[in-house]
């Protein structure tokens, strides 16, 4: 049985050993160490990359016309195409894939209500651009542009909070009137913005915007949610679907990449994960090859520790120590030396990632805004914390070859006969 005395010894020991047992310390610590703080790094970069697309659904794809870049049936290079309102309307027609959809046409205009006015961006949107882009109106804050509204060419508008804030001050905006390119419009909500951005947009139904600002038929981009496609081949497919049925009705060359613009949430979510992946595997490998440079540690210090009380074990046998208690004693100098010293390590460690994470979330790098438009205010690093199970299990693992360190050692000493471990010099 492992009594006091059993303590007190492995104690004298390593006190008589101050420098040796702290070096094995030490390195034991410091492998558990570098693997927080490191893991901790990698989990701050993968939270900072995809903090950036918290307000876009995964499976979100926007496009855009430009311009031509190859020729096609006898039509030269660089012709402008222009997507109409028969693009919208045949996409859930063309693409069973497609969930939601909605157009965008846009203007830059002035809101004025009574004497306060405020410049900003005026979109014209369908219903689902709210659900696409993750927009909200909370209790008390009206609603969202609705089916009834494109139906009528309802003149109803969706405030921004800044727009809000700068035209009522503290009137509620709901029901009031505001005057937008000579044209009165009735607020019907106000989105939540967690920015307060001057960038920000108001809304109207798209029918309206599109009489309003005298542009017919024509729609500036076009952003829908799409279901099934969620391997790189199945993006590839879709895309090169959707694009060849854009060139038949706009006449350009399938092939002709210049002539859509395209991003696609998923792919960018994708190569964004395979990239922080690559990264905080190279982070498991150099964890990993510190551990064991401080296993390699433990190891070469026992094994030098089991030489030198290579006496010491013989003088035991002789009196008539057993075996198994001298192998005993070895291991749970072994155990003590890499739990204590891991402990260490691993509390060291975490308690680093976490103050870090408190400071940056006082001074608010946690919680960086996304802006409103694309990479705006974008942020790389955010929570590098380390998942407390992985640091636990690697500070176990370490404790286990600790203990197998003091074993092979102990036991290839223990099985030599008394008088030969005594004649050891």
């Amino acid at each position: 049985m492992f009594d006091f005395d059993n303590l007190s010894e492995i104690w004298s020991t390593m006190r008589k050993n101050k420098l040796r047992t702290f070096l094995t310390g030490f390195s034991v610590s410091w492998g558990i160490f570098m693997l927080v703080v490191l893991l901790g790094a990698g989990n701050g970069l993968h939270n900072g990359i995809m903090y950036n697309f918290r307000d876009y659904a995964e499976n979100r794809i926007e496009m855009w016309p430009r311009y031509t870049s190859k020729p096609w049936q006898g039509m030269k290079t660089n012709r402008r195409i222009a997507f109409k309102n028969e693009d919208y309307y045949a996409l859930r027609r063309e693409h069973p894939e497609v969930v939601l959809c909605s157009a965008t046409i846009g203007n830059s205009d002035t809101i004025s209500y009574n004497r306060e006015y405020f410049t900003g961006q005026t979109n014209g949107v369908f219903p689902d651009h709210a659900k696409i882009n993750f927009i909200q109106c909370y209790s008390g804050e009206g609603r969202f542009i609705n089916d009834i509204d494109i139906r009528n060419r309802r003149k109803v508008i969706v405030l921004s909070p800044r727009m809000a804030e700068v035209l009522f001050r503290t009137e509620d905006p709901i029901g009031k009137y505001v005057n937008c390119d000579n044209t009165m419009f009735q607020v019907v909500g106000v989105y939540h913005d967690k920015n307060t951005s001057n960038n920000s947009p108001a809304y109207m139904p798209f029918s309206t915007a599109q009489i309003l600002y005298n542009h017919g038929q024509e729609v500036y981009n076009m952003s829908f949610t799409v279901k099934g496609v969620a391997t790189e081949a199945e993006n590839d497919a879709f895309e090169q679907r959707l694009r060849e049925s854009l060139a038949r009705r706009h006449k350009f060359d399938p092939t002709d990449k210049a002539a859509i613009g395209m991003w696609n949430t998923s792919r960018e979510i994708r190569t964004f994960e395979a990239m922080t992946g690559g990264i905080i595997l190279f982070i498991w490998i150099v964890g990993i090859g510190t551990l064991m440079a401080g296993i390699v540690g433990v190891s070469n210090i026992m094994l030098v520790t089991v030489r030198e009380r290579t006496r010491e074990i013989g003088i035991r046998k002789s009196i008539g120590a057993k075996p198994s208690s001298i192998l005993k004693l070895i291991i749970f100098e072994s155990i003590i030396i890499t739990a204590s010293f891991g402990y260490i390590g691993m509390v060291t460690g975490i308690g680093l990632t976490e103050a870090i994470d408190y400071v940056m979330t006082l001074s608010g790098a946690n919680s960086a805004p996304a802006g409103g438009n694309q990479g705006e205010n974008l942020t790389l690093f955010r929570h590098p914390t380390v998942d407390l199970g992985i640091t636990v299990s690697a500070t176990i693992v370490l404790i286990m070859a600790g203990v197998l360190a003091g074993y092979f050692p102990a036991r290839k000493a223990v099985k030599i006969s008394a008088i030969e471990a005594m004649r050891a010099e």
